[in-house]
């Protein structure tokens, strides 16, 4: 059984994570102490908000630095994903943990894409990964975002919103789901099993 830290920073949406994670058999921490963090056998980041705020609450519980050195598995979802990168243009321009290069941007509304990007959208699988075992092309991914993370070398699945959207990112020990994959249904269960059968 793996055990798993939550941050519960108040910026996430701790409990429906907590409940699928539970549901997979995990034991689950909900904590926002850097002591806790440094312990971690892994660690999700959820987020739903803005990232300014979020990055304030990181900043004031002393987590960023912990985050920023955590050698272990992460994984960044919704928000939490955006976090992982550099910067964010979101609130007047806000810096963010710097994990991945890239700078998050909003998305462009257009007439066949409203924004947020709200809803079911299939996932196209760009490169394997452990996080991905078993998932493939066409399998559906719930997402709720006003903001899109680049899509570049970190890409390891996408979504086509009349853009690419990054649904599913990695770089070293750290991974991000663009999509809520509590609220996925089948493939986001596979996502988390994954994610918690990954070498710590």
């Amino acid at each position: 059984m793996s055990n798993v830290t939550l941050i519960g920073y108040g910026s996430g949406n701790v409990a429906s994570v907590q409940f699928a994670l539970e549901r997979l058999g995990a034991r689950v921490r909900i904590s926002a102490d850097p002591a806790d963090l440094d312990e971690a056998e892994r660690v999700i980041l959820p987020g739903v908000g803005a990232a300014g705020y979020a990055m304030q609450r990181l900043n004031a519980l002393g987590l960023v630095e912990p985050l920023r050195r955590f050698k272990r598995p992460l994984l960044g979802v919704c928000l939490g994903q955006q976090l992982l990168f550099e910067t964010s243009a979101e609130d007047g321009g806000t810096d963010l943990l710097g994990l991945i290069p890239g700078r998050v941007e909003a998305i462009a509304p257009a007439p066949s894409r409203p924004s947020p990007h709200m809803g079911w959208s299939r996932l196209t699988i760009r490169r394997e990964d452990p996080l991905l075992e078993g998932i493939k092309d066409g399998d559906w991914a719930y997402f709720v975002h006003g903001f899109v993370c680049p899509d570049g070398p970190a890409t390891l699945a996408a979504a086509d919103y009349g853009l690419a959207v990054p649904a599913v990112v990695n770089m070293g020990n750290r991974w991000g789901c663009q999509f809520h994959p509590e609220r996925s249904a089948k493939a986001g269960a596979r996502i988390l099993k994954n994610f918690l059968e990954l070498p710590a």
